[in-house]
């Protein structure tokens, strides 16, 4: 007995290959930005049940500081990587400069206020740096990337054989 109304198929239309990733970087950011938060209002609450309110500023402000220099360079590649896609390594490497002076100033130069707890602080900002990488890996691995433009030996076949239809009606 055979069910008529199933497809002799999986697929309803032929499959059709997929591109890359319209925006690697903006997808990178939200879902390192949504695992972070998770993460900060989690750690907060521990801060909130184990200390006082201090402890949870500290842990919102570590959390905080980190997330923001990360975005920083996904924010800045998926600005830029949309009008200038070759350039995107150069602008990573510029915005890892900026994160890296950026954050020993705030570090350095700020003097640590009395109410915040140092070692909430610094768990928060450690934690937020192995969540926010350990995301950022999993997501880019993900991603699907354009490696070779299958399209241009195509072009270039069509523009021979343009050009050579030309040719022959040139001399007839």
């Amino acid at each position: 007995m055979k069910d008529a109304s199933a497809n002799n198929s999986a697929a309803p239309r032929p499959l059709t290959a997929s591109g890359p990733t319209a925006s690697p970087s903006w997808n990178i950011l939200k879902k390192c930005l949504q695992t972070g938060g998770i993460a900060t209002v989690v750690m907060a609450l521990a801060a909130f049940i184990f200390t006082d309110m201090p402890g949870v500023i500290s842990v919102l402000c570590g959390a905080v500081v980190v997330m923001l220099f990360f975005a920083l360079s996904l924010f800045a590649a998926h600005v830029f990587g949309r009008n200038r896609p070759k350039a995107v390594m150069s602008i990573f490497f510029m915005s890892y400069i900026v994160k890296v002076f950026g954050f020993s100033a705030i570090l350095f130069a700020l003097a640590a206020p009395s109410w915040l707890n140092k070692p909430w602080f610094a768990g928060a900002a450690v934690a937020s740096v192995l969540v926010w990488q350990a995301t950022e890996v999993v997501i880019f691995s993900k991603q699907r990337f354009l490696l070779f433009d299958d399209s241009a030996p195509a072009l270039k076949a069509q523009e021979n054989a343009d050009a050579d239809r030309d040719g022959e009606g040139a001399q007839s």
